[in-house]
């Protein structure tokens, strides 16, 4: 199998792979991670992107050539950071100076082989074990916002389906299509 050449982007940008495994009683959060080379820790999925895409676009080819996953990206970043390449880490000059976006990807395929694979090797590991393996703060930051945005969605999910069951409940037949309107759709009373 070919593969396009792995491009080199000027600005840089991040995503956090993740899967929601989902059993009868509970649900799991796994973060995937890719070895560096040259180097013995892990980190996020990470380069570039060119003038002719976006920086979503970006995040979502460089978790394919770098972890060869696909997945559903969420399109309002983590955050921006402020950090100094690992080159120029120790230089007092401005020289050097990055600007990184982070956002997290939903993993929905994984990928037999990809275009990174020789250079790249793929781990998935516990969110405690990624906040652990984090080089840098602004990582272990990104990884605490996705893990606190994931939670408040799933205590809307819950409130969502609570709300549901409770207009069922009550006689109601319509199911809301979010909870503002389920609200305004249906009192019900306890």
């Amino acid at each position: 199998m070919s593969y396009l050449p792995a491009r080199k982007g000027r600005h840089r940008q991040r995503c956090i792979p993740y899967r929601v495994e989902k059993d009868v009683e509970d649900s799991r959060i796994s973060v995937l991670m890719i070895s560096t080379p040259n180097r013995d820790d892990l980190v996020f999925p990470k380069g570039g992107w060119e003038d002719d895409e976006t920086v979503n676009e970006a995040a979502c080819r460089e978790a394919l050539e770098e972890a060869g996953v696909k997945g559903i990206l969420d399109e309002e970043p983590l955050g921006v950071w402020e950090f100094r390449s690992k080159s120029k880490q120790n230089s007092c000059s401005l020289e050097g100076g990055c600007r990184g976006y982070m956002f997290a990807l939903e993993v929905t395929e994984e990928l037999d082989s990809w275009a990174e694979q020789s250079t790249y090797k793929r781990q998935w590991v516990s969110p405690e074990e990624a906040y652990k393996l984090c080089r840098y703060d602004w990582m272990s930051e990104a990884l605490e916002k996705h893990l606190r945005r994931m939670e408040r969605n799933s205590n809307i999910e819950k409130a969502e389906k609570l709300v549901e069951h409770q207009m069922l409940s009550a006689g109601c037949s319509t199911k809301p299509s979010n909870l503002e309107e389920s609200f305004s759709k249906c009192i019900v009373q306890g």
